[in-house]
């Protein structure tokens, strides 16, 4: 496979390059591209340096298969035509085309035959805190529909990027030297701080990161009918985004078939022994692929209701695992690339 990674220095590219070696992908070829400023720097790919060529109007994309992008909406947007015009498949991590109806959007434990259905040659990769939810909800889903979900997300400073994440560590720094802690990437200091806000509030006070999560939701698992409610944090972690999870379903379920249910689902592992105090955390699981589940229990404000919790790692499940596991599903069943 001929492979191309856009937007390759940033922190979901170089997870990219990671995550492409880690999964032993069957690339023939690693074009990376990038801005102006990233052009012409190296960066290795299974012991070979390559250098990253600077994204243009004019970058010949033939004979790329599939392209991961992860440079910002913006940049998806204006550039999606010269990537895909000469038939590569477009594995988009940004906002720009995940609620349009032409562009599936895939986690592939959960739909992942939606990416065959493709007109523009784009899929979109869903937003992080959403990818981790339902990798959680889809089983739950198959024994009986759910209808209501309420989540409050504890999300670390990976998901603002590299330049989070060296916030965070800067302020710890300052405050530790006894000096001001700078604040830029964050609408508050972080550090010893919690953040009741993730992205830009829109027009219903919700956050578009907390409508994301609404409206990705009910796209991914085919279903108009699950509402979700979603509170979303910044907290002063690292890299794994948290999350509490409140879920209502259409008929009464047994806890102990939800727990083997969430056993035997694919990309989940189940980390819940409260009594030796196991469950899941962000700092033991950053750098980890699945998705972990922990405190499941009934809810007791609601006989229909469950509630748990569950962690992952923002950037491999939450953006370049799930953009190359996309790729590897493509390769197994897409009749273009299936051997």
């Amino acid at each position: 496979m001929n492979i191309a990674i856009v937007g390759a220095s940033g922190a979901v590219g170089h997870e990219l390059i990671r995550v492409l070696e880690e999964q032993n992908f069957p690339v023939t070829s690693l074009r990376l591209f990038g801005s102006k400023r990233s052009a012409g720097s190296k960066l290795t790919f299974r012991g070979k340096e390559i250098v990253i060529e600077e994204l243009t109007h004019d970058s010949d994309f033939s004979g790329v298969d599939i392209a991961l992008t992860s440079a910002g909406a913006g940049t998806s947007k204006e550039f999606a035509e010269v990537i895909t015009r000469h038939g590569a498949v477009m594995i988009d991590n940004s906002s720009a085309f995940r609620m349009d109806s032409d562009v599936p959007l895939v986690v592939p434990e959960v739909n992942g035959a939606d990416a065959l259905d493709r007109p523009r040659n784009i899929i979109g990769n869903p937003n992080c805190t959403t990818i981790q939810m339902v990798v959680a909800l889809a089983p739950i889903n198959r024994l009986s529909p759910i209808t209501r979900v309420r989540v409050a997300t504890y999300q670390s400073a990976s998901g603002a990027g590299a330049s989070g994440m060296a916030e965070l560590e800067a302020q710890h720094k300052a405050i530790a030297a006894g000096e001001e802690p700078k604040v830029e990437k964050f609408a508050h200091q972080l550090a010893f701080n919690v953040i009741p806000h993730v992205d830009v509030f829109m027009d219903n006070d919700y956050t578009k990161e907390e409508m994301k999560m609404f409206n990705e939701t009910r796209k991914i698992m085919h279903s108009d009918k699950i509402s979700v409610s979603a509170t979303c944090v910044r907290v002063p972690v690292l890299r794994a985004h948290s999350e509490a999870i409140w879920v209502e379903t259409e008929s009464p379920l047994d806890l102990k078939e939800v727990r083997k249910a969430l056993e035997e689902a694919k990309g989940v592992v189940v980390l819940d022994n409260p009594a030796e105090k196991e469950y899941p955390m962000p700092l033991p699981i950053a750098g980890k692929d699945p998705v972990y589940v922990g405190r499941l229990r009934r809810d007791i404000a609601d006989d229909r209701g469950l509630s748990f919790w569950i962690v992952a790692d923002q950037i491999k499940k939450g953006a370049a695992l799930n953009a190359v596991q996309i790729a590897l599903w493509l390769l197994k069943h897409d009749p273009r690339f299936a051997k």
